[in-house]
């Protein structure tokens, strides 16, 4: 390996000094110029000494410049690569990787880095889960046109389904902007798995989600509840929500023959939206009414809507855990909810 951590190096088309701070795999290595941190590959970047010997001046020059007025300096035109262009906030992942027993190339690690585009500011609060529990929390403030490192995963926790929710509120705060803007990500494994193997191809160091290219402004005010009550719509007092929700079951039958009678002429994808519909709603119903346990029934078949089931209670933060084993009353064919609340 040329470079060890610690070493200084020469940024080679910035002519920028800094220093090693990772070793990622045979090709890159994370460095730190100015305070920045950014993954490199190893052929454009070299040692710096042949540049800090060749700046010394073995002689001081005598020499006098002639003098050079104001007004005889020439105004230069900004070059294209200069003008930074806003193209958004990305939550960018970079993939360490390292050899296994038989020197295959694997991924170890997923580092994760905010990145920010924009010619704005801003205050985030930073939230990783993993099967809907918190794995790791941040507050910080991110610049104009910089890059944050956030924290790593390691890459067999891909298949715990980690998601990840950010809000952002502006710096300094704009008139007009919305005060705080909060953007959510689910990785699915077998996406992400197809984007290491893109990455690979096309020799990539990082793979990235857009969380929005535009801060929001402000939205309008909502109408006022004597406009609404007069145009004929019923307007609650929410204090007292929970009296006008249908009261919370403890079991819910996910069938199609249990929803609607009219189901013969649905297809597949059709019949599968109804069922996760009828799920939202009951699990909602149940947060609404702080319920301890839920039972769902899908059945058994060939595993699809249970699948389902098991992906949306995983995007919800009050479930606590679930668990799909044998039951007298329902066999496999139904998950049991456990529900927690702060």
């Amino acid at each position: 390996m040329k470079y060890q951590v610690g070493d200084d190096i020469l940024v080679l088309h910035s002519n920028e000094e800094g220093k090693v701070i990772e070793i990622i795999n045979d090709k890159m290595v994370m460095i730190e110029v100015r305070g920045v941190k950014f993954p490199a590959y190893m052929d454009q970047i070299d040692f710096p000494y042949f540049k800090r010997f060749t700046e010394k001046k073995l002689i001081p020059q005598k020499k006098l410049e002639p003098k050079i007025y104001v007004d005889q300096i020439a105004k230069e035109a900004p070059k294209p690569n200069q003008i930074k262009v806003s193209e958004g906030v990305w939550l960018s992942f970079i993939p360490k990787f390292a050899l296994d027993d038989f020197n295959d190339e694997v991924v170890e690690l997923l580092k994760i880095h905010l990145v920010n585009k924009t010619n704005d500011g801003f205050r985030f609060t930073y939230q990783q889960y993993f099967n809907g529990e918190e794995h790791f929390s941040l507050v910080n403030e991110i610049q104009p046109f910089h890059d944050f490192y956030l924290h790593d995963i390691k890459f067999e926790a891909v298949n715990d389904t980690p998601s990840f929710s950010i809000d952002f509120s502006l710096l300094p705060e704009q008139k007009g902007k919305a005060d705080h803007y909060e953007v959510q990500l689910k990785l699915k494994p077998k996406q992400v798995f197809q984007k290491i193997e893109q990455l690979k191809e096309k020799n990539e160091p990082t793979f990235s989600y857009t969380l929005f290219t535009q801060y929001p402004d402000k939205q309008a005010e909502s109408l006022p509840l004597d406009s609404l009550k007069a145009k004929g719509f019923k307007v609650y007092d929410a204090g007292k929500i929970k009296e006008y929700l249908p009261p919370a079951r403890s079991v819910i039958d996910l069938h199609i023959e249990k929803l609607t009678d009219d189901y013969k002429h649905l297809s597949n994808f059709e019949i599968l939206s109804i069922q996760l519909a009828e799920l939202e709603k009951w699990v909602d119903i149940a947060i609404s009414h702080r319920q301890q346990e839920l039972i769902v029934i899908h059945g058994v078949g060939v595993g699809k809507l249970r699948e389902e089931v098991h992906d949306y209670l995983k995007t919800k933060r009050e479930v606590k855990h679930f668990v799909n084993q044998y039951d007298p009353r329902f066999g496999f064919g139904a998950t049991q909810v456990f529900f927690h609340y702060k």
